[in-house]
């Protein structure tokens, strides 16, 4: 007694626990694969038919209802799987019906159970001709209508979800890199975007299941129907009317009881695939959208004066026409006052641009302006591939180490790069974006290398002529199979991603100006505050404000100088701000501070600085020139004599390129910012030094210097 007692006790234990759930739960599946195979294999009595083809025509009905409410199809992810379960059910009820109906078919009534008797008699009044049609209308509903249908809208989704796949990746990595997501939210993302995917794959091979299963049943149908004519008239000696009498009828109750599941079943996959995604479910979304008043009333009243033809079912008409009419001054009343529109035309939305609205409607917030980003590559969707790293794209790591390593470079952390499809322009090209304005466009052969030309190849290589973007060489798109050959003769090879990686980074460093905004000013501020409070203590507003501060660091950016040393700068400007406060004159300043480290960009600190000057009389007479304007606005060379300089300049730099030397001009210390200013819009890679920016130990050799001719260096 006491040893039935603990065994009691622990099993209502095991009950409250939960346990006994999840053992339920993880049984179920296997339970019913069993119970299929027990179908398809055990002959089972009409009583066990009877509970199985009602649980049949439950389970539809559920699958069905759970269909309609769902607000996504993916919270029905495990439909493709149900689909499964519930054909090969139907399936096996076919086989284990289909036993008892021949073998006991004879007898006649309900011989294979109340179900299929009723379905034979009284659906379709006990006449297997009409049971006949009505399976036929049923089987091309089925077959031809909705699971043809609802296939190629399962092919059609799986394949533009799994085009798609590429460009929704590269949309969560952008957002991850522009800092819009966390790490964590990234992963979940990717995890659904995987899902769905999935999903809709599997869709596509369900549906077929469906399809399947429609075209399974009218051969069953006929299999039967031939199999029990020759069991009654061959086995039972009955005659032929009698054998069609009870086998036919019974064959077709058998397949209607079993069609009118699969006709649920496919309805509800049709359900599945053409929803729309959004947060309402699909009850829900009819309602709102076909709650129209004016069709309504215009559905009203054709119905009504339809009714008032002569012939036609007046009083049905007349009834239903005031029903529509009733229903549309219900909605219009249920709208409170506020007239429904329809959705406007192409015409007739420039028209309600100046017409006044509810503001309680129509109020808008900072999301709805359009912001640009601060750093953004727009790219062609033939290029989407190369930020997929499932597919072997790099672009996404090439971009990674190019900001990493501009931000060491710098100084300062750069914005995240926002990555962006265009679909406006060329599949096979790209444009890179700062604060919305185009400072760089390319176009890669897709699935090619580039093979640029440094000057120096031992022979051409054949291929698809082209340009390196960055520095304007002349280049050749090749396969990657000809690398090793295109190296071997003299040529730089490098892949699509390293083209457009470099060439963003040539164009951030051109414009990294732009990107020294005052966020970030205040960032490297506070950054500074951790370690010298007191540096920055009293700094912002008392001697300079943050406005004079952000156009010295842009000033120094625009002539590639670093901001590494951020506690020199800072000192230099403290010092200097009772002097001046003039951004221009603050940079100046501050430059000679900074001497070792703008010539230490340059060349190794134990290397000879070769650097170009002036003619003295040229010199002479540009510091003339400056020291008698006001401004760097007012002073204009005579066009000869510019020419005359800026070709001496060109020429001077393509003999330092072909030594492999860097183009440094050094000048006297009041020409140098007016000549930075200068030359940089016609010579990027020349770097203008005055005297006191270069270090005392540092060794120079004079190699070159700039000259013009005698009568062309006479002003006006």
């Amino acid at each position: 007694m006491d040893f039935a007692l603990n065994i009691l006790t622990n099993f209502r234990h095991f009950l409250k626990s939960g346990s006994a759930t999840t053992l339920a739960t993880s049984l179920a599946i296997p339970a019913a694969v069993l119970m299929v195979i027990s179908l398809l294999v055990l002959p089972l009595p009409a009583f066990m038919l009877d509970i199985f083809f009602t649980f049949n025509i439950i389970l539809a009905l559920l699958i069905i209802m759970v269909a309609i409410n769902t607000s996504s199809p993916m919270d029905f992810s495990s439909f493709p799987m149900v689909i499964l379960f519930a054909t090969v059910l139907r399936l096996g009820l076919n086989v284990a019906s289909t036993r008892v109906v021949l073998l006991e078919g004879h007898q006649g009534g309900d011989a294979a159970g109340r179900v299929i008797e009723a379905f034979g008699q009284f659906v379709i009044g006990g006449n297997y001709a009409v049971g006949f049609i009505v399976f036929a209308i049923l089987m091309i509903i089925n077959f031809i209508v909705i699971t043809k249908g609802a296939g190629r809208v399962s092919e059609v989704i799986a394949r533009f979800t799994l085009d798609a796949l590429p460009g929704k990746q590269m949309a969560i990595d952008a957002d991850l890199n522009a800092g819009v997501i966390d790490q964590e939210t990234a992963k979940q993302r990717r995890a659904q975007v995987a899902q769905e995917s999935d999903f809709f794959g599997s869709m596509d091979g369900a549906s077929k299941f469906v399809r399947g299963d429609a075209v399974a049943g009218l051969l069953i149908l006929l299999i039967n129907l031939i199999g029990g004519l020759l069991i009654g008239l061959l086995q039972y000696e009955m005659t032929l009317s009698d054998a069609a009498r009870a086998y036919i009828l019974l064959t077709i109750g058998d397949g209607l009881v079993a069609q009118l599941p699969a006709l649920i079943l496919s309805l509800a996959t049709a359900i599945v695939v053409t929803r729309v995604t959004t947060s309402e479910s699909t009850p829900d979304q009819a309602s709102k959208q076909l709650a129209n008043p004016l069709a309504f009333y215009i559905a009203g009243g054709i119905l009504t004066i339809m009714g008032m033809v002569p012939g036609m079912p007046n009083m049905i008409f007349l009834m239903l026409g005031a029903v529509a009419l009733g229903i549309g001054f219900y909605l219009h009343r249920s709208f409170s006052g506020l007239e429904y529109k329809a959705p406007p035309t192409a015409e007739a939305q420039t028209d309600t641009l100046d017409q006044p609205e509810d503001p309680n409607l129509l109020e808008l917030g900072w999301d709805d302006a359009g912001q640009v980003d601060v750093i953004s590559l727009e790219l062609g969707y033939g290029l989407i591939p190369m930020v997929d790293a499932d597919t072997g794209g790099r672009l996404l790591n090439r971009l990674k180490g190019i900001r990493k390593k501009l931000s060491a470079e710098m100084g300062f952390l750069l914005p995240s790069i926002r990555i962006r499809d265009n679909l406006d322009s060329a599949p096979d090209a790209y444009q890179i974006v700062i604060n919305g304005s185009v400072r760089g466009v390319g176009v890669i052969a897709n699935g090619k290398e580039m093979a640029i030309n440094p000057g120096n190849v031992l022979s051409e290589i054949p291929g698809e002529p082209g340009k390196d973007p960055a520095f304007g060489l002349d280049a050749v798109w090749i396969d990657p199979s000809e690398r090793e050959y295109a190296q071997a003769i003299g040529y730089t090879v490098v892949d699509a991603s390293t083209v457009i990686a470099t060439h963003l980074n040539s164009v951030i460093k051109d414009n990294a100006d732009e990107l020294m905004t005052y966020d970030v000013a205040q960032q490297l501020l506070d950054k500074i505050a951790e370690t010298s409070p007191k540096l920055v203590e009293d700094f912002i507003p008392e001697k300079l404000t943050l406005g004079t501060v952000v156009r010295v660091l842009q000033s120094l950016l625009r002539e590639r100088v670093p901001l590494r040393d951020m506690r020199t700068i800072l000192e230099t400007l403290s010092e200097e701000s009772g002097r001046t406060q003039d951004a221009g004159q603050l940079c100046a300043l501050v430059r000679p501070k900074l001497a070792r480290l703008i010539v230490q960009d340059i060349i190794d600190p134990d290397e000879n600085l070769a650097v170009m000057t002036l003619d003295p009389t040229l010199e002479q007479l540009l510091t003339d020139l400056v020291s008698r304007a006001n401004s760097y606005d007012e002073i204009a060379l005579e066009p000869a004599l510019a020419e005359s300089f800026f070709a001496s300049i060109r020429s001077t730099i393509e003999e330092l390129e072909q030594k492999d030397l860097p183009s440094v001009l050094v000048v006297s210390p009041i020409l140098r910012p007016w000549l930075a200013r200068l030359l940089r819009r016609s010579t990027k890679d020349l770097t203008v030094l005055c005297y006191t920016e270069i270090p005392d130990d540092q060794p120079i050799s004079v190699v070159s210097s700039i000259e013009v001719n005698e009568r062309e260096d006479e002003q006006d």
